[in-house]
Parts: structure tokens; sequence; C-alpha cells
């Protein structure tokens, strides 16, 4: 028994100073302990207002954490412009394909549960997805089309990377749009009543748009992601990130279906007239009722569907900044955080940047070309979301809106500019 004393009283100390040493969010402000300056982080403030003056954004929620210190939390504006109600920096916001990070973490917990490997065929779960077709020639005047056969089948890899083949509904090409339509598929933003399972077998009895793993191209992957996490799981994927992450994190305002008690606190939604002036999102605008976070559903998009808070999300991210792990809990293995944030393409994404399981990443020329660091990771959502962590730095970023489209949206890249102009110290060196 002496013998086996010492290591394991050794072991728990070192597993004690690896969590304390883990980031975990400070509630309040202690900028000048995450070595960034209040005052050249003010002119947030004041490029934000402008916006807002000149009536070009309605309200704006932004929240900067540097190694796990809070350096900047602000909300800006009206969340309701007719009643003059200001924006809560606890507003809950409709982030749509901000959903496709966390589905992603989900199939990457399954991952390393052993029940899938990410270079299976989808075929094996979904059988309809068995020998796609390609379309070789598509005919927009009244969608017909000609195919050639797939190179090889779809894999899950495929559909983290956005290289598949599969488009988006709606918000995709002209081509994409006619085809799924006239197959009735949606985007995932606002649907409620439909099945996802029945869907995800249509969308696997169409033709892909390029040859799987060839191009990257943004559709409806995270989806059906979301629907294999489903099948391989048991549970809906709403039970399945609740009891997976968003409990084990203390995410405690993210949701497919948004509670009574918080529907006070959704944002409303904007969106611009002919001459871009702001105008509300009407109940049938583009088939999206704004009120769908709050409607019961069982159709859960794993890449357009959740709801979130600034610091809900923050939380989210610092755990992956942390490798896997938040105040005691490990989501994911180091290991699988480094691939998820690894590059897995053999091409640029965008021309410039990489692809990983999940997120963009940005390369060395893409680091270049802005103030985020090589291996930063980012995407955002439909409705004005954004967000980038940098490990470099351990910055964790978001800047929020609700508003779609938004005509002056450079906003975004004037906020990730005045956040690294704030940054006035080196971050400590570690023990």
């Amino acid at each position: 028994m002496k013998k086996w004393l010492i290591p394991c009283c050794l072991l728990l100390q070192f597993a004690s100073q690896v969590r304390s040493q883990t980031p975990v969010l400070s509630a309040g402000p202690e900028t000048s302990l995450s070595g960034m300056s209040a005052y050249r982080l003010s002119y947030i403030d004041s490029s934000v207002q402008d916006y807002i003056s000149r009536k070009w954004l309605n309200g704006a929620v932004a929240i900067v954490y540097r190694n796990g210190k809070l350096a900047y939390y602000r909300s800006f504006g009206y969340n309701d412009i007719a009643a003059r109600s200001p924006m809560q920096k606890d507003q809950i916001m409709r982030i749509a394909s901000q959903s496709k990070a966390i589905t992603s973490v989900a199939v990457m917990i399954l991952y390393e549960q052993g029940k899938l490997l990410l270079d299976d065929p989808v075929s094996r779960y979904i059988p309809a997805f068995r020998n796609p077709r390609v379309i070789d020639h598509f005919n927009l005047a009244d969608t017909t089309y000609t195919t050639v056969a797939a190179k090889r089948e779809v894999t899950i890899r495929d559909l983290l990377t956005q290289s598949s083949g599969i488009g988006y509904a709606e918000i995709g090409s002209p081509e994409m749009n006619a085809l799924y339509a006239k197959n009735g598929l949606r985007s995932g933003l606002g649907v409620v009543n439909a099945s996802l399972p029945e869907k995800m077998k249509v969308l696997g009895s169409l033709p892909l748009f390029a040859q799987p793993g060839e191009k990257w191209i943004y559709g409806l992957n995270t989806d059906l992601l979301g629907c294999l996490v489903e099948q391989i799981s048991g549970m809906s994927l709403e039970n399945f990130m609740r009891t997976h992450i968003f409990i084990p994190l203390g995410m405690k305002d993210t949701y497919f279906n948004l509670p009574a008690d918080r529907a006070g606190r959704l944002a409303k939604v904007y969106t611009q007239d002919d001459q871009e002036h702001i105008i509300a999102w009407g109940k049938n605008h583009k088939d999206i009722d704004p009120d769908y976070p709050t409607i019961v559903k069982h159709y859960f998009s794993g890449g357009a569907g959740l709801s979130s808070t600034a610091y809900d999300y923050a939380i989210f991210l610092q755990m992956m900044l942390n490798k896997g792990t938040y105040n005691g809990h490990r989501i994911l293995s180091a290991r699988s955080v480094e691939m998820m944030t690894s590059s897995q393409l053999d091409f640029p994404f965008n021309g410039t940047d990489y692809f990983g399981l999940g997120f963009e990443l940005v390369s060395p020329k893409g680091s270049s070309k802005g103030p985020w660091n090589e291996g930063s990771f980012s995407w955002g959502g439909y409705f004005g979301t954004f967000y980038w962590a940098d490990p470099k730095e351990k910055l964790v970023c978001l800047f929020m809106t609700q508003q779609s489209p938004n005509s002056h949206g450079d906003i975004t890249e004037k906020f990730k500019a005045l956040v690294y102009q704030a940054i006035d110290q080196p971050l400590p060196i570690q023990p």
C-alpha cells in the first residue's frame, strides 16, 4: 500500500496543478490582468457607437477575453428600436452557423467514445448516401441534370471539412437553391416540424455538386452530422449536446428550444430595405419566423439551429483554447482539439486560409493580411454573429448582432483590428 501512496498523491497534486493552470473565464472586468489597455479598448466603443448613430447597426454585444481574464464586455444600441429598449450583455441571440462548431465537437465526442471513425462512409449509418453521383450538367430553367458516378463515397471527415460536395438550400448557388427547393429541403433556419432523418434521406438521394474531398462547398454538411449524432448515440442532438457539452461547461443559455423563462431575453432580429435602412424582420421574411427559438421543435439543425449568448459561447471557445477542458471538466482530449484546429484539406478553402474539422483556420498568408495570428480559428452566423479564438495570444473574441444583411458589415473587421491594437503587454510565461 505504501508503495502506491506517494505516486497517487503526486498524481492528484499534478492533476490539481493542471486544473489551476487551465484558464476559466473571470466574471468581472480584469483588464489590467489580461495585459490589455482599457484606454485603447475604448476605441471599440466609439467605433461601434458611430455605426449605431449612422443607423447602420441597431445594436451589438462584444466580448474579449485574454488568458481567461475579461478584458472587455459591452452592449451597444438597442435590442428593440421601436421600444427604445437597450441591448443587454446577456441578450440571447440566434447564432445560426455558429452551431456548426458545437455539432462538430459532438461528433468528435463520439469519435473519442469509439462510436465512429472520421473516414467512415456516411452510408454506413445512413444507407441513402450509398453510391453517390455528382452533377455533370444542370439546367436551371427546369432543374433537370445529368450526373457522373462519384469517385468515392462521402465520409464523416468530408462533412466536417465542408468538402463532401453537398450544397446549401436557400443560401447556396442558384442551382443548389433550385434543386433543394424542388425536393423540400431547407437551410435549417427556422425549421420546426420536419423530420431530420427523413430530410437527410432525401438529401442522400440527390446528386453532389462536386467530387467528395475535391472542393470546399458550404452546405448542409453539419445538419447531416447532427443526424449522425442522433443515429449513432440514440439521443436527440438537443439532449446529446446538453448532456455532453452544455451542462459540463456551464453553458446555461444555449438551446435549440429556448425555455419560457429565458424567452424575454431573446433579441429582436432586423434586416434592411432596398435603401439599406434597418427594418424589423417580419414573421414571414425569407420564410423564417424570427420567434423560432421559442417554438417547440424536434428538428434540431446542427448547422444553424442554436441560440446562445456571447458569454456562453466564450466558454465554449475557452474550452477549445484549453485543449478540451474547462472548469475541471474534460470535453475532448487535447489531441482531438489539435486535430480540429489543424488544416485538413490539400488546398486553402477560400484561396487564403485553411479549414479544419468545423473551423476556418488562419494561414500564414491570412495572418499577414490581418492582425490575427496563424492558427486562429473562427466562423460566424447568418444573423450577424462572429467569433474567433487566437491560441498564440490566448484570445477569445465575439461580436454579435442580430441583423441580416448588413451592408456595413465591415464593423467585424474593424473590431478585430481594435482588439489587437489594445494588447499592451505580453502574456505571462507559464511555469
